[in-house]
């Protein structure tokens, strides 16, 4: 079987191997991406999270800052300068191989509570300072327990866990990133959190792949369990993480004696059952 390398697309040479062409429709090789059947996909991103240091590409995690991103900026990922988010190779894989397909994962969202009153009291710079410290925190969180950044959204980050990164273990990465992001931000001791954050945890069938045309080409997830992931972390409260039963059980959490809660969700027929974690869990 060829091997696949997200940052360079499906016909490029990886480790020294030519890789061959793959004739399979474009889903089936969105496919192979997002689920890892070839291992050349973990390797790539594991070899690259060793590599110092942040900012990281968001689909391969080659890093842009220095000692590591001046060295691969001479292989193909200096930061693409019209969405410097990714580095060419995975934007060029990006446009290339546009589409997607619908794979079987766990989604992240974490929401800033109350960052309108926050806004109000603070000056601009600071506020901006201040927001500056949440994205750098949740993005090394969701990058060590091996998320793809889908994006940050005004007050929010999306964190998407595939089985390509994490294996089988999608639902339990997305849950220890949950509670890395409460850590980091502070919630569990007694001072309180330098900022209050509400964080939605789910597992299901999603649409993963590349929307959008030229620069503002997008790796991101579409469908019913992202929306429901996004409801759950707006009806958060502080410091709480709401997973769904699926999510719970696919992550290994034992359900006795956690509290638990039916919500019904804006948009949503039926009612949505949830564990309700704080920190610290386990």
């Amino acid at each position: 079987m060829a091997a696949v390398d997200p940052s360079q697309g499906v016909r490029v040479s990886l480790a020294d191997e030519k890789v061959k062409s793959d004739l399979a429709p474009e889903s089936e090789v969105w496919r192979r991406l997002l689920l890892g059947t070839d291992p050349s996909v973990v390797r790539l991103r594991r070899r690259h999270r060793r590599i110092p240091s942040p900012p990281r590409c968001k689909m391969c995690a080659a890093p842009f800052g220095p000692p590591g991103g001046w060295v691969l900026r001479y292989f193909g990922h200096a930061r693409w300068a019209k969405n410097p988010k990714y580095c060419e190779g995975c934007f060029r894989t990006l446009q290339a191989n546009h589409g997607g397909a619908e794979v079987d994962c766990s989604l992240l969202f974490a929401d800033v509570r109350g960052s309108t009153s926050l806004a109000e009291r603070m000056s601009p710079a600071e506020f901006r300072a201040l927001m500056g410290r949440f994205y750098d925190a949740a993005f090394a969180a969701l990058i060590d327990f091996n998320a793809i950044v889908d994006k940050f959204v005004g007050d929010e980050v999306i964190g998407i866990f595939i089985p390509a990164y994490t294996g089988r273990e999608h639902a339990r990465q997305a849950l220890d990133a949950a509670h890395r992001l409460l850590e980091v931000t502070g919630h569990g001791p007694a001072d309180g959190p330098w900022i209050s954050i509400g964080i939605g945890v789910n597992s299901g069938v999603a649409f993963v792949g590349s929307v959008g045309q030229g620069p503002d080409t997008e790796l991101t997830a579409m469908g019913d369990a992202v929306n429901v992931t996004a409801r759950l972390a707006s009806a958060a409260g502080p410091g709480e993480v709401l997973v769904t039963i699926e999510a719970a059980q696919a992550g290994g959490l034992a359900l006795p004696g956690l509290e638990q809660r039916d919500l019904e969700l804006k948009g949503k027929s039926g009612r949505t059952s949830v564990v309700v974690l704080r920190a610290p869990f386990t």
